[in-house]
């Protein structure tokens, strides 16, 4: 009997609660739209401490001079047929584990893209051997608000803090764009393979939004658990005495990490699929010999909600549209041309330039009203090459085969399954979620 009621009463670190308001908790409880109970969880406006790594004592040292001599002498022979051991305690990595990471992008064995607690894409590991942990800032979700007629209006990126260069005039890149997100009010919440970020009335006092993660990793479905996609969904809640218009804008640079946008020949390329998910393609060409990847980002079109596209933009003066004209336009009108959609395939990029896509989301949201709007991402990459020479075709091949197109059919079938994949995932969790016999941790 006081073995159950110490279960009972088992601590929560992270209360919801000392993170959102109640009356928010509330405003979402519906369509998985709220964070659950037991999650790790941050405001936005914290900072991540650094790692520190461990460190052995002196008689622990001396027991593992053996192995570290057999190791040394392994990654030096690695090193001299051009092949970088998989375990080198030695060299300092790029992508070793830091404070600020979040939930990843995607399924089992499909390569990864990490997205940090503050909304950063980051962690690029999408080709084997090959790690990039800087994050691509032109890789966004930004917001813009219109009410009263287009009297009070409200745009910032879906990101805390200010971007180097921010206020030059002259800047026709991203660091034009409203970094005006303090994240104060807004939260992380993170429960694998799933994550919810609330902005809690910001950057729009009266307007509440919740953004969910979701990435297909299920058990006992292989064929789900092996996709390269995922899918964030965005349940907006109007409480304002006005109806707004609300635009949600996903940007993405076609880019695989670090510098290898640089390398030119990548291409843009738009698309009209079925079921109302439509998108950008964006092809890219990997430098050293690695195979293709092709991206795809897209949002669902519904009697509600507005898609329209901006194939390519760019970062500096001379692009065909900049950073800066592609944020005016948002601002202007919430949407980008319905024309974009014929544009084809955009001309290779040159070397040196990062080509970039934008994929726009509009729907009015009535007084005291919510809304749903529903985004992916997805890449295709059919083979991979190992170190040692080895290739294989990745398992979600089996079901979408080797064409660059198959993302276009991976985020159709992100956006139109991702309701099951939750199903199936709260399924699995919620047994050991409402054991109180368990421990918190």
């Amino acid at each position: 009997m006081v073995t159950g009621n110490i279960f009972h009463c088992r601590k929560n670190s992270w209360p919801p609660e000392e993170y959102i308001s109640r009356n928010t908790l509330q405003l979402f409880d519906f369509d998985s739209a709220a964070p659950p109970k037991h999650a790790w969880r941050r405001r936005l406006n914290s900072h991540a401490n650094i790692l520190k790594e461990f460190s052995v004592t002196f008689k622990e040292a001396i027991k593992m001079v053996r192995l570290g001599i057999r190791l040394w002498s392994y990654i030096r022979e690695e090193a001299s047929h051009g092949r970088k051991a998989p375990i080198d305690p030695f060299t300092r990595e790029s992508c070793k584990p830091s404070a600020s990471q979040g939930v990843p992008l995607g399924g089992m064995g499909s390569g990864s893209i990490s997205r940090g607690f503050r909304g950063e894409f980051r962690q690029w590991q999408i080709v084997p051997g090959t790690c990039d942990s800087s994050p691509v800032m032109a890789n966004q979700f930004s917001i813009f608000v219109s009410r009263d007629g287009g009297n009070k209006k409200y745009a910032s990126v879906l990101a805390p803090g200010q971007h180097e260069g921010l206020g030059k005039a002259s800047d026709e890149g991203i660091s034009s764009w409203g970094w005006n997100l303090s994240g104060q009010h807004s939260t992380y919440h993170a429960l694998f393979p799933r994550s919810w970020t609330i902005y809690d009335g910001e950057p729009d006092p009266d307007l509440k939004v919740s953004c969910r993660q979701i990435s297909p990793f299920i058990p006992h479905n292989y064929r789900d658990s092996s996709l390269p996609a995922a899918v964030f969904v965005y349940t907006l809640v109007n409480t304002g005495k006005e109806r707004a218009k609300v635009s949600l804008l996903f940007t993405w640079a076609n880019s695989i990490g670090g510098v290898s946008h640089l390398s030119g020949d990548h291409v843009n390329e738009p698309f009209i699929g079925e079921d109302g998910v439509s998108g950008v393609l964006l092809h890219h060409k990997t430098a050293k010999g690695n195979p293709p990847v092709t991206f795809a980002v897209a949002a669902c079109e519904t009697q509600n909600v507005n898609v329209t596209v901006l194939p390519c933009f760019g970062l500096t003066e001379g692009s065909s549209v900049t950073a800066k004209e592609m944020w005016g336009k948002m601002m202007q009108d919430g949407q980008f041309d319905r024309e974009n959609f014929n544009c084809g395939q955009s001309m290779p990029s040159s070397p040196g330039e990062m080509l970039c896509a934008a994929v726009s989301a509009s729907a009015w949201v009535e007084p005291h009203g919510r809304c749903t709007v529903a985004f992916a991402l997805a890449w295709s990459s059919p083979k991979i090459k190992f170190l040692k020479g080895s290739s294989y075709h990745r398992r979600y091949t089996k079901f979408y085969g080797t064409s660059e197109r198959a993302a276009q059919n991976l985020v159709h079938d992100a956006l139109t399954n991702y309701k099951r994949w939750e199903e199936e995932i709260e399924k699995w969790q919620s047994p050991i979620l409402n054991d109180e016999r368990l421990p918190e941790w």
